[in-house]
């Protein structure tokens, strides 16, 4: 895609203040803590039952090289509910790379117009080329089969509530994980920000041409975790705390990939949950999940499962991104002395 060359130089410092988030690597657990912490303060604006404006002025470069429904909109609104503006492009032909430009000259230039930059893009380590050149921070929305960071922190910040709810923690905690592990960059973030948790027991398990990379086993084990590769969804699942799974990622498929995948039927359906799986499973996936016939993902027969989470999942993500710029533009302390009531009323 790109002609630009790699990024240079050491790793990210700590996410904070002024700081960009390309990585969940910038995060330990203390300020992870602080991090969730904050998301939580922030669900009566998320619900529209309070307004909080501490970023009233600010304005946000929404740049989406990549097609995007939640994430986008989810960023964009997310700085919408704390009082900024938005300005945006989508896809390459709309934008001035198509003419050439390079992601330096473009990252530059528009950050020259922005307060902070949320930035998707197809090719890994692309977002770090992006923040290289930029005056104001920038959120990683995903790049390639890299990292998705704020994708893996509404997940931890979602699974916390869910076990929270079953009277369990994260620490401790059995996950299965399904799918597609070898480009399902979602999983890949994560596996490293669960590091951040104790005796954690991973199982996955996906078709043999969508495995789960062996650097990622390396990292688990590093972390002082356990990870087990399953021969079946069943065996993944029995037993498991929390459930997580992921679609094909068709639009990274190369040829000889797929000639290679050939997959049918579900990944997860309502037979294999009855079969295998314990009655306060938690079921996590980070949409879209396609739910043609076919597919090999979470058949839409889960929806009616007691601990199917998923759309509380997306709703989190929300409360996730207005924390991730509140913190990126140190507004952090001030958020819950903005708070005040909608004047609107809402039924969620």
């Amino acid at each position: 895609m790109s002609t630009d060359t790699p990024p240079t130089g050491p790793p990210p410092p700590p996410f904070g203040p002024g700081q960009h988030l390309l990585g969940v690597g910038q995060l330990d657990r203390g300020s992870l803590g602080g991090l969730l912490d904050l998301a939580e303060s922030l669900r009566p604006v998320g619900r529209g039952e309070q307004v909080c404006r501490v970023l009233t002025g600010a304005n946000l470069g929404s740049l989406f090289f990549e097609p995007s429904t939640r994430t986008r909109l989810s960023f964009e609104s997310a700085f919408h509910r704390l009082g900024g503006s938005v300005v945006s492009t989508t896809g390459f032909t709309f934008s001035s790379m198509a003419k050439g430009e390079s992601i330096h000259d473009t990252a530059r230039v528009v950050s020259g117009y922005s307060d902070a930059l949320v930035v998707r893009h197809p090719d890994t380590g692309s977002v770090a080329r992006f923040a290289e050149a930029s005056v104001v921070p920038v959120i990683n929305a995903g790049d390639g089969s890299g990292e998705h960071p704020s994708q893996s922190l509404l997940d931890v910040f979602t699974m916390r509530a869910e076990l929270a709810a079953r009277g369990k923690s994260i620490d401790g905690a059995t996950i299965a994980v399904l799918g597609d592990l070898r480009y399902g960059r979602t999983v890949h973030s994560l596996l490293a920000i669960l590091g951040l948790f104790d005796e954690v027991d991973f199982r996955v398990f996906g078709p043999p041409a969508l495995a789960l990379p062996v650097e990622f086993f390396d990292l688990v084990r590093a972390s002082g975790n356990s990870i087990v590769e399953c021969d079946s969804v069943q065996e993944a699942i029995a037993p498991a705390d929390v459930i997580y799974c992921t679609r094909v990622q068709k639009e990274r498929l190369s040829e000889e990939d797929e000639q290679e995948v050939h997959l049918e039927g579900d990944l997860l359906n309502r037979a294999i949950l009855d079969e295998a799986a314990g009655p306060e499973s938690v079921i996590m996936h980070p949409l879209p999940r396609d739910s043609r016939h076919d597919s090999f993902d979470l058949s839409p027969d889960v929806d009616e499962w007691p601990g199917l989470a998923i759309f509380r999942q997306t709703d989190n993500g929300l409360l996730i991104r207005m924390a991730i710029f509140s913190v990126a533009l140190g507004v952090a302390d001030r958020v819950l002395e903005d708070l005040r009531p909608a004047p609107w009323l809402t039924t969620r």
